[in-house]
């Protein structure tokens, strides 16, 4: 066993992840190591898929590796549990999904040390290996997709209210609180907002580099955003603070289609309306999938305005099934399950 204390501990929450997590581990280990080292927590959601026997037989090899349970089998609760026993004074969250340049964890190391900031990362770029999982990456950094978010913009490098994955000393995760375990999803934003609220600085830098691959999923696309959607106000009920546009925009769309459809089985004129407004969206999607496949690939246009709806009715059906729930029937989170809770 190794006893060497590292100066970095590695965080990440996994659960079903067999056809993934062996390449994700050793693209971890062939990091630069930082000045004193680092290690690398998996917290396993009780997978059934035989991850965690990859993981076990991996761990057993390479002292690096630690594994530990996670019975909460969501992200929040998983990286809590990580951070809980974590020996590094730095902490750096990881994905599973996402593959990293050869130098992320020192250049993550660097920022934390030179900019002062709280927590730091780079931009969440997408990448596709196939053509739907394409398409979808290339949406994703579409302002109509994106609503125009720091985040997902490679070449910013500043303050921002939240960042992808990201790095804070240890420390700092534990006396803020760290991760709040009733969210599903938006656990990293809600986090961030506290950080911000309290006066610290969230930073972004293109030095820090990595590339996320989304599934290949229209369905699993949706229920995402979806998911998405629906913490997102319980973020904002917990913080009393308003939604921005880029989070009332699906929602207001999706309120107008349902109530537009409503109202036409009594009125003509509602039907005309429902159709009128149908129509704006869809220009609206075929003109964005213009210009996004002729930035990156003009065969993802076909597929581009599902993909874009997949983003924002997705988003704004979870953020009014949210709302009922959280705001209006005053719900805890707890208190149900479904695709709208499963992570």
């Amino acid at each position: 066993m190794n006893t060497t204390v590292p100066a970095v501990s590695v965080v990440v929450p996994c659960r079903n992840e067999k056809r993934y997590i062996r390449q994700f581990v050793d693209s971890m280990l062939s990091q630069e190591p930082p000045p004193g080292g680092f290690e690398l927590i998996i917290a396993d959601g009780r997978s059934t898929d035989g991850t965690r026997e990859m993981l076990t037989q991996m761990s057993a090899v390479n002292s690096l590796i630690r594994v530990i349970d996670n019975p909460g089998r969501i992200v929040s609760t998983g990286l809590n549990g990580a951070i809980l026993v974590a020996r590094g004074d730095i902490i750096i969250r990881a994905d599973v999904h996402t593959e990293y340049a050869p130098d992320y964890i020192s250049q993550c190391v660097t920022a934390l040390t030179n900019t002062g900031a709280v927590n730091v990362g780079g931009p969440w770029v997408a990448c596709g290996r196939g053509y739907l999982d394409g398409a979808i990456a290339a949406a994703f950094h579409s302002r109509f997709g994106s609503g125009g978010a720091l985040a997902h913009d490679p070449d910013y490098e500043g303050v921002v209210d939240t960042v992808y994955l990201g790095c804070w000393r240890r420390e700092y995760l534990r006396a803020i609180g760290g991760f709040d375990e009733q969210l599903v999803r938006n656990q990293d934003d809600e986090l961030n907002l506290r950080s911000r609220r309290a006066g610290d600085v969230v930073w972004q830098t293109p030095r820090i580099q990595s590339r996320y691959y989304p599934r290949a999923s229209l369905m699993r696309l949706f229920t995402q955003y979806m998911q998405y959607g629906y913490w997102k106000v319980l973020v904002i009920r917990k913080h009393r603070l308003p939604a921005s546009w880029r989070h009332l925009m699906p929602a207001a769309f999706v309120s107008a289609l349902t109530v537009l459809a409503v109202s036409s089985l009594l009125w003509r004129s509602a039907t005309v309306a429902f159709y009128a407004v149908i129509i704006a969206y869809g220009a609206c999607a075929v003109m964005a999938s213009a210009v996004t496949a002729a930035r990156s690939e003009l065969r993802f246009l076909p597929v581009l305005p599902v993909v874009f709806s997949c983003f924002h009715i997705g988003y704004g059906y979870g953020f009014l099934r949210g709302a009922i729930d959280f705001l209006v029937l005053r719900r805890a989170p707890t208190s149900h399950m479904s695709a709208l809770t499963r992570s």
